[in-house]
């Protein structure tokens, strides 16, 4: 509801002001100023940051317009709003409420569902991944070369890398005593 009303205000809106550049600070050209077209709709508070605008919001819970103009029904409600409260009925006190507010607390406040489509996006990729790796896996990586599995070659591949002295200090051949030419214990 949020979203279409301030879609609304975007539409009402009659004509762009530009603020004038104060003395001595002005970064580059000055900003707009939208000023919003409020009809008919009674001022009756300071607002969000002191703007006439109509924010469903529960940091700020008191808009400074109300939500719908008091016009037929709505404006015979507030005449009978300035009596005696106990003569209105419940459908006219919700009515009252509805032409001043467009959602409740607990209805800004309430969850919105945008969980589950992000949770959806998030297997959705996950499982993009898990694909992504098998078919890797199964295609690029059919079988290992035979340098890795074949056991000669594995050792082959460790006496040359003790003769050419790999990483001596911290790395494979640091584990190797070249004085007694065995494995270091």
């Amino acid at each position: 509801m949020t979203s279409l009303m301030s879609r609304r205000l975007l539409r009402e809106i009659p004509q762009l002001q530009v603020l004038s550049s104060r003395a001595g600070h002005s970064h580059g050209p000055p900003l707009p100023l939208t000023k919003v077209d409020i009809g008919k709709r009674e001022v009756v508070g300071y607002g969000s940051n002191g703007e006439i605008t109509y924010i469903d919001s529960v940091m700020s819970p008191f808009p400074a317009i109300r939500f719908k103009e008091d016009a037929g029904e709505i404006s015979k409600l507030r005449e009978k709003e300035k009596g005696d409260w106990k003569k209105l009925t419940l459908a006219e006190k919700k009515a009252l409420y509805r032409a001043s507010f467009c959602q409740t607390l607990v209805e800004v406040e309430a969850p919105t569902g945008e969980w589950k489509s992000i949770a959806g996006i998030a297997m959705f990729l996950v499982s993009m991944g898990v694909w992504g790796y098998m078919w890797i896996k199964w295609n690029v990586y059919k079988e290992l070369p035979h340098t890795i599995t074949d056991e000669e070659n594995v050792k082959a591949q460790i006496e040359r890398m003790i003769a050419l002295r790999v990483a001596p200090i911290e790395g494979f051949s640091s584990n190797y005593d070249y004085e007694k030419g065995e494995w270091k214990k």
